[in-house]
């Protein structure tokens, strides 16, 4: 899967226009946030987990980390991030474009409330140079989530 996944994907919902690639990386919260000309914190990096039913992808504010104690009473398992490969294989993005969207059957997405305090968000588009500015309504709706959960830490004294 790439951008082209993506971009087909958001194409019934006449939103395919709307992602933006850039001649620039944006693979890492830093270089997305330099890419899109906002605060680190506005961009939704998705993190994928492994689960004992496979994956789980999580988008966070830029500037929240994963809170190992409330992963752990949330999805009842020690947070474990995947490897490279595996995060090739289970979610058909690579890293620096693992977006929650054109997702493989089975991977589950959650929302982290870390993302509630922006208007609009910046989650990658399938690739490591692309991005899409959604409300957190359209995030949730179009990422099919299952909620929002509160596993994140950091980002409170961000405002």
């Amino acid at each position: 899967m790439s951008i082209e996944t993506v971009r087909n994907y958001f194409r019934p919902l006449g939103r395919e226009g709307d992602i933006l690639e850039f001649p620039v990386s944006s693979a890492t919260v830093e270089l997305a946030a330099q890419a899109v000309g906002v605060i680190p914190a506005r961009i939704a990096k998705t993190l994928s987990f492994l689960v004992e039913e496979g994956c789980v992808l999580i988008a966070a504010a830029g500037d929240a980390k994963i809170d190992n104690s409330k992963y752990k009473a949330m999805f009842h398992t020690k947070a474990k991030m995947l490897t490279p490969e595996q995060v090739s294989h289970l979610t058909g993005h690579a890293v620096g474009g693992v977006c929650p969207f054109a997702n493989p059957e089975g991977v589950r997405t959650y929302l982290d409330i870390s993302l509630q305090r922006f208007d609009t968000v910046f989650p990658a588009a399938g690739s490591g140079n692309s991005a899409i500015q959604l409300t957190c309504d359209e995030l949730a709706e179009y990422s099919h989530s299952l909620g929002w959960v509160d596993v994140c830490k950091g980002w409170q004294e961000n405002g």
